[in-house]
């Protein structure tokens, strides 16, 4: 079964720009064109590009997500160094995401230090007795929150 980009836009959830733009950048090689120039994408093309949007999505570069592409093509041999990139893109992902649940959890310490400013009408409930500096108790203090709630939204959302 053939697919044009239309329908495989909709299957995988893709923009098809998305899809031209990859095709631009020599990321879909392996693409067959019709007499009319248009794209013919197969049932196993699905998986590339499954990929590639993976891969694009996850902050991977273009032209890095080309090199892959590439290994693809050339068969068996490149089997270990694909697995390689996976790996290394594996790690990178895990670094990232790791920064942004550090980046997540000062948020919401931020949002129950204003929850609990706006309820008392004021932030000098943080601040250090007779100063207009924050108590470094204070991330303390929410942590213990954090600790006895079963639902941080309860802890830091405003009703």
């Amino acid at each position: 079964m053939e697919y044009l980009i239309g329908d495989v836009a909709k299957k995988m959830n893709i923009n098809t720009s998305a899809i031209r733009f990859y095709d631009k950048k020599g990321l879909l090689p392996f693409i067959e064109r019709d007499e009319a120039g248009r794209r013919k994408f197969k049932q196993q093309d699905m998986n590339f590009l499954e990929v590639i949007d993976c891969l694009k999505k996850s902050g991977v570069p273009v032209k890095d997500i080309a090199h892959f592409v590439r290994l693809c093509m050339e068969g068996d041999e490149t089997l270990r160094e694909r697995y390689d990139y996976l790996n290394n893109e594996e790690v990178n992902l895990e670094k990232k995401i790791s920064d942004l649940n550090d980046k997540l959890a000062f948020l919401r310490f931020k949002k129950w230090y204003y929850k609990t400013s706006v309820e008392a009408g004021t932030e000098k409930i943080h601040f250090v007795p007779g100063e207009n500096l924050v108590d470094p108790d204070t991330k303390a203090q929410y942590q213990a929150e954090l600790e006895k709630t079963d639902n941080i939204h309860d802890l830091i959302d405003l009703e």
